[in-house]
């Protein structure tokens, strides 16, 4: 058998009040794909930080080639070939996208002037994005693109690396089918050409797809590895969190009247020139389905008063309401849990206390002073019914685990008393483990009377979860699907906007 590309032996990591690794081992060969599986917190991220050079071990061996090695920044990383595309989003939107796939690396020209070879640095960004299927330019600026073309972004920039070897924390979390059908087609052209990859991903069924291994990994050790025809959904959830776990649990149909919340006609600034109109009923989740650039977070923004819609009408419980901002839709008992958790969901160096209380921060005032008991208890309860895995309630949220940052933004909602819930996509970057815990706590808001409005490009959790599919295609809804109705075929012929047959 061939020296392993990379042998990470014994690696232990302790932060303050957190055990993160305790003997963890990780083995990649030379063109393998490895898939690193566990729950949120348990130690993927940090293991991956150490490669990367972010993180220093307190203990272990690290070989490359066999050879024992240290890596003590990330620019170490680098320069041993070791590629990140992190989870979350580290692009600037003051570049554009051929800068940013360059940054700190550009080719210059002029000598001594060092000037940056701007027509270089555009058409090698052009063939990365080509080799990944994109249609966007090097010259395209990076503000204003979505979310998924953000990913794109950094993907080409670990490609731009030529590394040996490929850390891809959560790829394919905002792509759509056909993106993730070509990074996909990408990482099997790479693990060709001898390119050694670790693929982290909540969506399992990734995982069975694409991965030669699986390595699991559980409160910061090792719980197990799958090869070949082990590798099951099943049998990685049960590594993951010690036990069999259903997925989605059993539903009682919504008796809510309809038409609770009422959305009549609405047009958004993206696609003002197609209406929206759909109702969702208490205690129903309805499902917002369709690619990605559809223009399901578009209304969301819409209905919570980011970007005021440029006409339509919203009705809540029969009575029309004018959302003009956040604030309104707050006072309205209306409330989003964004996509984006870390830029618009959290104040990051805010600890989680704050963070769940800052909605609602006149309750815990008397006299212009706020209860900090009252706030500790209210975040305390909170924390522990939504299982936030934390030292304590006062770490700053940027210290969180993407999984636990998702569910603080679900506490500052939850502390509150909700009469209609936006959730745009849920569970984005959670492990299997915590989106059960999402799910039945949608389940339970939905039987206590709140509307949820539920945008997914999980298929898997548009079919599980919802009680009505409403599909958009180019900013209009082409179909809402009853709980019979609904299939992937079905509600892939409406996103494609070919219409209800």
């Amino acid at each position: 058998m061939s020296i392993p590309t990379l042998q990470m032996k014994g690696i232990s990591k302790r932060f303050p009040g957190v055990v993160a690794l305790d003997d963890v081992d990780l083995e990649v060969y030379p063109g393998e794909i490895v898939a690193l599986a566990g729950e949120n917190g348990a130690g993927k991220s940090t293991l991956m930080n150490i490669l990367g050079g972010i993180h220093q071990p307190d203990s272990g061996s690290l070989r490359i080639d066999g050879d024992e090695t240290a890596i003590r920044s990330v620019s170490d990383a680098i320069e041993r070939g070791i590629g990140f595309i992190h989870q979350e989003l580290n692009v600037l939107d003051n570049l554009d996208v051929a800068e940013n796939v360059f940054l700190g690396r550009e080719p210059v020209w002029a000598g001594p002037l060092r000037l940056i070879d701007r027509k270089g640095i555009h058409s090698q960004a052009d063939v990365l994005l080509k080799r990944l299927g994109s249609n966007l330019s090097g010259r395209t600026p990076v503000k204003g693109l979505s979310i998924a073309q953000q990913q794109t972004v950094e993907i080409a920039k670990a490609l731009s690396l030529n590394a040996r070897i490929l850390i891809m924390d959560e790829p394919t979390s905002c792509l759509t089918l056909s993106e993730t059908a070509r990074l996909f087609e990408v990482a099997k052209e790479l693990k060709a050409q001898g390119v050694s990859i670790i693929y982290i991903t909540h969506r399992l069924g990734e995982i069975a797809n694409l991965a030669d291994r699986v390595v699991v990994l559980r409160d910061g050790r090792n719980a197990g590895t799958l090869a070949g025809d082990e590798i099951t959904h099943d049998r990685i959830v049960k590594l993951m969190v010690g036990r069999d776990l259903n997925r989605f649990h059993d539903r009682v149909a919504s008796s809510g009247e309809a038409g609770y919340l009422r959305v009549l006609n609405l047009r958004t600034k993206r696609y003002p020139e197609h209406s929206t109109s759909f109702d969702v009923r208490r205690g129903e989740i309805l499902a917002l389905a369709g690619l990605v650039g559809a223009g399901r977070s578009e209304v969301a923004l819409a209905i919570f008063g980011v970007e005021p819609a440029v006409a339509g009408t919203v009705l809540l419980d029969g009575n029309p309401i004018t959302i003009l901002s956040p604030r309104d839709a707050i006072a309205r008992g209306i409330y989003l849990v964004s996509e984006d958790r870390r830029k618009s969901g959290l104040v990051l160096e805010m600890p989680i206390r704050e963070n769940i209380t800052l909605p609602a921060l006149p309750a815990y005032a008397s006299a212009g002073l706020i209860d900090r008991a009252a706030e500790r208890r209210v975040a305390q309860d909170i924390c522990g019914k939504l299982n936030i895995r934390t030292p304590s309630i006062e770490v700053s949220a940027a210290n969180l685990s993407g999984g636990n940052q998702q569910k603080v933004v679900l506490a500052k909602w939850l502390s509150l008393n909700p009469k209609v819930l936006i959730f745009d996509e849920p569970t984005r970057g959670i492990d299997v483990g915590a989106k059960a815990e999402i799910y039945r706590l949608m389940r339970r808001l939905a039987e206590s009377g709140v509307a949820i409005i539920m945008i997914s490009s999980d298929m898997e959790e548009v079919l599980g979860e919802s009680d009505r599919v409403a599909v958009m295609h180019e900013g209009a809804i082409t179909g809402i699907l009853e709980r019979n109705e609904c299939s992937e075929e079905a509600i892939m012929r409406l996103a494609v906007g070919q219409g209800a047959t």
